[in-house]
This record gives structure tokens, C-alpha cells and sequence, in this order.
């Protein structure tokens, strides 16, 4: 089995010449349906090596496998059929069907986040009139993850309240978002659930008491670690079927506040769910001030704590 630094090391990486999905074919099905049957895989070795589930590393084979035997180019069956489309393809289903999607439009491995390698800023950087001090600036400002969240925000009025933007700004973003997102949108199903937030404080717990006895394996994150040390340690957890990873906040803002060793990300999903994810902070004001609570669920904490 390869070790962090072997996959790490892996030279495959899908960099599309557009962000139009048509404008993607260029690469031929064979090879694009080759470059994401290897991340898959490559998805399955790294989870393999960092304690997950033997079942969910055999569904990431499984759905390579897969993917390899298409007769279609992935890009077309998405632009003919959407998410649904991704789905129906066996061995893959809707949590990494929603991998697949992530990797047609953006271009970016939807596991880099195991790797340290991903943050919300450099996601928005990929989507026209949005650079580096931009990004920074919609995730410190309205705590968005994705580009689903980012393409609200511009609708609703958000996004122009944010420094630096304004109407025709917040005009191009709408177009680019949409663009990217095209017609193999991430949205997730109508009877998309999230653990109960019981299970996310449980896994929250877990995670920094093993974190803290030096019982997790770590890994080596390209932001802000510039000798390249293996510091931040990751978990991954099953509670019934849901499965749960779990790190520490590795962002610009968790940072600057001196939090990144309090704030704790968790990444979930059931086998038949799209991912989502939350983040567990140590609360600072009101009733529940220095207790655990998972963002934008605070009544919910509130009410188990009663």
C-alpha cells in the first residue's frame, strides 16, 4: 500500500482547458474516463491508509471499475442526463457521483480536502471576477463552502455586500458560477439529510481527544505549513451509516484567530447520500458560551445541551 508522500507525489490531476464541460472533450472520453477512474482509486488508497471503513474503499475500486468499462465519455452522459445520470452508472451512486460532478466542474479532486490541499478561497479563485483577495474575502465575510453557496449568495444580495464587489461584479460571478455548475449540478436530493447533531458532537469529541493522545495519522497540508510537516491529524469515523472526516480548520481566518486548533471540520455523507460538511467551533457568547456547537445549528446544540 503507498504511503502519504507516494500519493502525494501522483502527477494526475485534471486541469480542463474551460470551464465549459463541451470544451472538455478535448481530452477524449477514454482519457478523461481514465484520469477520474485513477482518482478514484487513488481516493480508495489514500482512505485505505488512513483507517476508513474497508467498504468505503471498495466502493471507490468498484466505481473506477466502473467508470473504465464506460462506452461513454463522462461528460456527455452528464450533459445529456445530469446528476441522475452519474448516478445510474453501477458502482457509483450518489455520494460519489457527486465526486465525479465536483471533478467536471471545477476541475479539482473532491478528496484534496485529506490532503490539505483544498480551502473554500481556492475554489471561488476558479470562477471569472474572483481572485485571491476576493475569495478571501466571500468566505471570511458570509462563511460559504461551495460554489452552490457562492451562486446563492450572488443572487440573493449577499455577495454585493461584500467589499469590492457590487451589482456587475456579482452579475459576472452569477453567469460564471452557472456556467460551471452547468447541467451536472452538486445540488443534493430533495430528502438530503445531516446527521443529528448529537452524532456531529460525538465525532467532534472523538476526533480532539485522539487528536490531543497523538492517536490519529496526520497529514502534511500545503497552506500555511512551509517546511511541509505532517501536523494535521484527521479522522475518519463510522456511526451506523453514516460515515464522518473529521480535521481542523485550516483556513486564513482559523489562523488569524487562533483557532485552528478549535474549530474542527467534518466532512459526511450516508452510502446513499450526497457529502455535505459542518464545523464544530468552541462557542463564545450566550447561554451556551464554552460549549461545542456545529455552525448555523446552534438552537439544535442548545436543545441537547438542555
Amino acid at each position: 500500500m503507498p504511503d502519504q508522500t507516494e500519493l502525494d507525489s501522483e502527477p494526475i490531476e485534471l486541469r480542463p482547458q474551460s470551464r465549459s464541460i463541451t470544451a472538455r472533450r478535448s481530452l477524449g472520453f477514454a482519457g478523461a474516463n481514465a484520469q477520474i477512474a485513477n482518482k478514484l482509486r487513488q481516493a480508495a488508497d489514500i482512505l485505505a491508509t488512513q483507517g476508513a471503513h474497508s467498504f468505503r474503499t471498495a466502493a471507490y475500486r468498484k466505481a473506477a471499475e466502473s467508470v473504465l468499462s464506460l462506452d461513454t465519455d463522462l461528460c456527455t452522459i452528464a450533459e445529456r442526463g445530469g446528476r441522475k445520470a452519474l448516478e445510474a452508472i453501477p458502482g457509483v451512486g450518489v455520494s460519489i457521483a457527486g465526486a465525479i460532478a465536483e471533478m467536471l466542474t471545477t476541475g479539482r479532486w473532491f478528496l484534496d480536502h485529506l490532503k490539505g490541499t483544498v480551502s473554500p478561497e481556492s475554489l471561488f479563485r476558479s470562477v471569472p471576477g474572483v481572485g485571491p483577495i476576493l475569495s478571501r474575502r466571500v468566505y471570511e465575510t458570509l462563511h460559504v463552502h461551495t460554489l452552490e453557496g457562492l451562486e446563492a449568495a450572488a443572487h440573493d444580495g449577499r455577495l454585493e455586500q461584500v467589499g469590492g464587489f457590487g451589482y456587475r461584479r456579482a452579475a459576472i460571478v452569477r453567469a460564471g458560477v452557472a456556467e460551471m455548475l452547468a447541467r451536472v449540478r452538486r445540488s443534493l436530493p430533495a430528502n438530503h439529510q445531516e446527521p443529528p447533531v448529537d452524532l456531529l458532537l460525538d465525532v467532534d469529541r472523538e476526533y480532539r481527544e485522539k487528536a490531543n493522545a497523538g492517536e490519529l495519522v496526520k497529514i502534511a497540508p500545503k497552506r500555511f505549513n512551509p517546511k511541509g510537516e505532517a501536523w494535521l491529524p484527521l479522522l475518519h469515523a463510522v456511526r451506523g451509516n453514516w460515515h464522518f472526516t473529521a480535521l481542523y480548520s485550516n483556513t486564513a481566518r482559523a489562523h488569524q484567530l487562533g483557532r485552528e486548533t478549535d474549530w474542527v471540520v467534518i466532512f459526511f455523507h450516508k452510502d446513499n447520500e450526497a457529502e455535505g460538511q459542518c464545523t464544530v467551533v468552541t462557542e463564545t457568547r450566550g447561554e451556551a458560551a464554552g460549549r461545542r456547537v456545529v455552525r448555523s445549528r446552534e438552537a439544535e446544540c442548545r436543545h441537547h445541551y438542555a
